[in-house]
């Protein structure tokens, strides 16, 4: 009982556990799979953290506004911006540019209406990732960054959906921006 109570966002059906693991391993898989394809094992430059909270997510609580398309790509995309651009400022001060791109991002990102609370990470391993991370610059926000992104966001379309009992997106027309009206 206290299971339902207290963790109310708990999944308790088999059904969604494995939904969530088939999503979450088919996701991470994909990306892994074209970075081993690309780089050494010890460049793994598309493989960053911030994906697998990224995961847990969208394919965890899919029906968290947290977890929703808008957030996913635009907390990345920004967080990844601002991470890059900031690096450029302090360059050398990996304490003090990590704290401007955290906490600048997380401020952009409730601007946008695109929290998506993995985005904070993407923005720090744009100041503490590896040389191969931090060279390059404004790439990274396309790759690693946009592309492991789209690659979650469709294998999260596809199996979220694949169940009768998960939907994702929750906004069935999240995709049409030029029908949105912000006030």
């Amino acid at each position: 009982m206290a299971r339902y109570v207290i963790y109310k966002e708990t999944l308790v059906d088999f059904k969604d556990h494995f939904w969530t693991f088939l999503g979450s391993f088919a996701g991470i898989a994909l990306i892994g799979f074209l970075n081993n394809n690309q780089f050494s094992e010890t460049d793994s430059v598309f493989l960053i953290g911030s994906f697998g909270a990224s995961s847990v997510l969208i394919y965890g609580i899919v029906n968290s506004p947290l977890a929703q398309p808008r957030n996913l790509i635009g907390g990345h995309l920004i967080c990844a911006i601002v991470g890059v651009t900031v690096h450029k400022i302090f360059p050398g001060e990996i304490w003090l540019a990590s704290a401007f791109a955290v906490s600048l991002s997380i401020v952009f990102m409730q601007i946008t209406k695109t929290l998506h609370p993995p985005g904070g990470a993407t923005a720090l391993i744009a100041n503490i990732g590896s040389e191969k991370i931090t060279s390059l610059g404004y790439l990274y926000v396309i790759s690693p960054v946009l592309t492991g992104v789209l690659i979650l966001l469709v294998v999260a379309l596809v199996v979220n959906n694949m169940s009768k009992n998960r939907h994702y997106p929750k906004n069935k027309n999240w995709y049409k921006v030029w029908a949105r009206r912000y006030r």
